[in-house]
């Protein structure tokens, strides 16, 4: 959410630990390096994490939520554990690991739904 509690949408390849989830930001190409889900971060650290697994069978669907409160990972030994986790997890950042912030969510909270017949 940004500053006004407006919620703001950005997909993201993250890894979990736990009760955490982290992303990087990379080099995919970005208008700025002035982004704006960093600012919100910032102002408003209260943030949702929605996974979702869609299929045609409709009994494969499910989601999984995670709301927790976002940081940017400052210490460099916590910062190198969470990409390598990333990398464990993506190929791409073997080869090319994120020069970018590293953000920590503290989930409080995780909920989810599964089709159930």
């Amino acid at each position: 959410m940004d500053g006004q509690g407006a919620p703001h949408l950005v997909p993201v390849v993250f890894a979990v630990a736990d009760d955490m989830i982290a992303f990087a930001v990379d080099d995919k190409p970005k208008r700025t390096t002035d982004l704006r889900r960093l600012r919100n971060i910032a102002s408003n650290n209260q943030v949702c994490v929605l996974v979702d697994h869609y299929a045609d069978d409709w009994r494969r669907l499910w989601w999984a939520r995670a709301d927790g409160t976002a940081a940017l990972v400052e210490d460099d030994t916590t910062r190198g554990q969470w990409l390598d986790r990333l990398a464990a997890r993506y190929d791409q950042y073997v080869e090319r690991r994120p020069a970018g912030p590293v953000v920590a969510i503290t989930v409080a909270r995780w909920s989810g739904w599964a089709y159930d017949d």
